[in-house]
């Protein structure tokens, strides 16, 4: 599962700004884009382009054109550099009614830990869910859980706990629509958002 968002630089940030804003779109290391729109007064842009710009003159005119990838490089390696790394989402599965992890999750967890470990400075939300089996207050309980082992097993590591959150949303968010009392293994989760 992956986030996506949109991308952008912006030359100039300040609401008084005296000198031309320039917005520039950016593709993320897939290459997918993302929508941003562009107002200034009555006038509005939709960037959905990798490299589109939209530019605000001294005099508040808004247009709109395209810059070329290594041009916009150039211009704004600064900007672009100080970026933060992209939002990183994650899921592991558990087995039935526990808050034990899969096989299968449990061998690519050290590799989800060992990428999350590396950003010190990230926050994390683990979400717990579960399938429809049982009653809601008991999958309530499960989901919370289950996001709290992750979360354990990631300050067992060394991440500053303050930084990782723990939720449940029981059998309200499934991943594949089932009727009430039906086990699915895919809904037995853990969603891992790392910003």
């Amino acid at each position: 599962m992956k986030l996506r968002l949109a991308s952008c630089v912006v030359a100039c940030l300040a609401a008084a700004c005296t000198t031309p804003t320039r917005v520039v779109l950016l593709p993320d290391d897939d290459g997918h884009v993302g929508k941003v729109v562009v107002a200034a007064g009555q006038d509005k842009t939709t960037l959905d382009r990798a490299y589109a710009t939209a530019d605000v003159n001294r005099a508040g005119q808004l247009s709109a054109d395209s810059a070329d990838r290594e041009a916009v490089q150039r211009r704004f390696a600064a900007a672009i550099s100080a970026l933060p790394p992209r939002p990183q989402a994650h899921r592991v599965f558990f087995e039935l009614d526990s808050d034990t992890m899969t096989t299968a999750s449990r061998s690519e967890a050290r590799a989800i830990w060992t990428q999350i470990v590396a950003r010190p400075g990230a926050e994390v939300l683990v979400v717990g869910h579960t399938d429809t089996m049982g009653p809601r207050e008991h999958n309530d309980r499960l989901s919370l859980a289950r996001a709290q082992a992750v979360r354990a097993q990631l300050v067992d590591l060394g991440f500053d706990p303050a930084r990782v959150k723990a939720a449940g949303r029981g059998e309200r968010e499934l991943l594949v629509t089932t009727p009430d009392e039906t086990p699915e293994p895919r809904n037995r989760r853990a969603e891992i958002i790392v910003r």
